[in-house]
C-alpha cells in the first residue's frame, strides 16, 4: 500500500516523539533527530557526553540505543515493521541509526504492545519491597535480551552478590574521592523544576548516612535537596542482572541500549520497577575484576536491580521542536 509523505512523516514524527522519552545517562538526552528521505535518523550528540564518566562515549551510545528501540515500539504500535541501519554513514560517526518504515505484516508486531509503556517507565532508586521477580518474568527478560543481540544473566549465586556490592562500594568510593567528577555530577543535577535535562532533586534519595546500601545507589543529592527518603536498602537479596553484549564497540554499545530498554518496558508491563547500577562499569580495571568474579564471556555494560516499589516523578525531558529537524521534502 502507498503511504503519502504526510503520513509517512508523521508516523516517524510519532517516533521521535518517544524515542525522546528514552532513558539517558545522567538524563543527559544525547540525541536529535532528523526527518529525511522517508526515514528518521538519529545522531548522537557529542557535545552531552560525559567527559569524565563516559570518556569512550560507551554510555552515551547506550543512551541512543534506548532511543532507537523505543522509535522501533512507535512504529511497531502503528503497525509496521521498522527497517534499521545501525551506523549506516561511515563518514558521518554520529548518525547512529536510520529508521524507515517496513511492511505491515497485518498484525502488530510483539514490541507494539510494549509502546504503552514508555511514558510510565521510569528510574526508581526508592526502597523497593522484599518481592523478587519470578522465574516466568525473569525468562521474558531473557529472551527480550536475546531477540536485541544482547546477554541477560541473573546474579543468583550468593558469592557473586557480594562480588558486586564489593568492587561497587570500591567504584563508588573512588569517584566520590575524584574532583572533576563531583564537578561533572553537580553540573548534571538540578533542583530547577523547569530544567529540561539532568537529574532532578525530585526523583533522588536525600544523602543521610542512613542508605543502609549493599549496593550503592549513585549519590545524585549534590546540592542537599533530594526529595525521596534517605533509606534506600539496595541489598543483596534483591533480583539483581547484568546486561552485555559479546563485542565492545559501537554497534555493541548502541545494541546493548536497545536491549536495556526492551528490558525496562517489559519490566514496566508486568509492574515492576528498576534502577540501574554502573559504576564498577565505569571503571576499566574493577570492570576488567568484574568479569573475572562474575565468570562472565560477555562484555558488562549495566547491571540492572528488578523490584516493586512506589512510583517516583518522571524527569523532564527536552522539547521536541529543539532536538527534531525536518528535512521531509515534497517528492518523499
Amino acid at each position: 500500500m502507498t503511504r503519502s509523505v504526510e503520513t509517512r512523516t508523521e508516523l516517524l514524527l510519532q517516533a521521535a516523539r518517544q524515542a525522546r522519552l528514552a532513558p539517558s545517562v545522567h538524563n543527559t538526552q544525547p540525541w536529535r533527530f532528523v526527518l529525511a528521505d522517508g526515514a528518521l535518523e538519529i545522531y548522537s550528540d557529542p557535545r552531552r557526553q560525559l567527559a569524565v564518566l563516559d570518556s569512550t562515549g560507551r554510555q552515551l551510545l547506550i543512551s541512543c540505543g534506548c532511543a532507537v528501540f523505543n522509535a522501533r515500539v512507535a512504529l511497531a504500535a502503528q503497525g509496521y515493521d521498522a527497517v534499521v541501519e545501525r551506523f549506516p554513514d561511515g563518514f558521518h560517526p554520529t548518525l547512529v541509526a536510520r529508521i524507515a518504515l517496513g511492511d505491515q505484516p497485518g498484525t502488530i508486531p510483539p514490541i507494539g504492545l510494549l509502546d504503552g509503556c514508555i511514558i510510565s517507565r521510569q528510574t526508581n532508586r526508592r526502597r523497593f519491597t522484599d518481592e523478587v521477580v519470578s522465574p516466568e518474568l525473569t525468562a521474558q527478560l531473557l529472551e527480550a535480551a536475546s531477540a536485541e543481540q544482547a546477554i541477560l544473566v541473573e546474579l543468583d549465586d550468593l558469592q557473586h552478590r557480594l562480588a558486586v556490592a564489593r568492587l561497587s562500594q570500591e567504584a563508588d568510593r573512588l569517584q566520590n574521592a575524584d574532583p572533576a567528577y563531583r564537578a561533572e555530577l553537580r553540573t548534571w543535577t538540578t533542583d530547577d523544576p523547569t530544567r529540561p535535562d539532568g537529574v532532578p532533586a525530585i526523583t533522588v534519595p536525600r544523602v543521610t548516612g542512613e542508605s543502609q546500601d549493599d549496593i550503592p545507589i549513585r549519590d545524585f543529592d549534590t546540592r542537599g535537596t533530594g526529595s525521596l527518603p534517605p533509606e534506600t536498602r539496595s541489598h543483596l537479596g534483591q533480583s539483581l542482572f547484568a546486561l552485555g553484549t559479546a563485542g565492545d564497540d559501537p554497534v555493541s554499545w548502541l545494541r546493548a541500549g536497545e536491549a536495556l530498554e526492551h528490558l525496562w518496558l517489559e519490566i514496566t508491563r508486568q509492574g515492576y520497577v528498576a534502577s540501574l547500577f554502573t559504576q564498577a562499569i565505569e571503571i576499566p580495571y574493577l570492570r576488567q575484576q568484574l568479569r573475572i568474579e562474575l565468570g562472565l564471556t560477555m562484555n558488562p555494560h549495566v547491571l540492572v536491580r528488578v523490584g516493586k516499589a512506589g512510583v517516583t516523578s518522571a524527569s523532564m525531558r527536552r522539547r521536541l521542536q529543539d532536538i527534531v529537524v525536518d528535512r521531509t521534502t515534497a517528492h518523499g
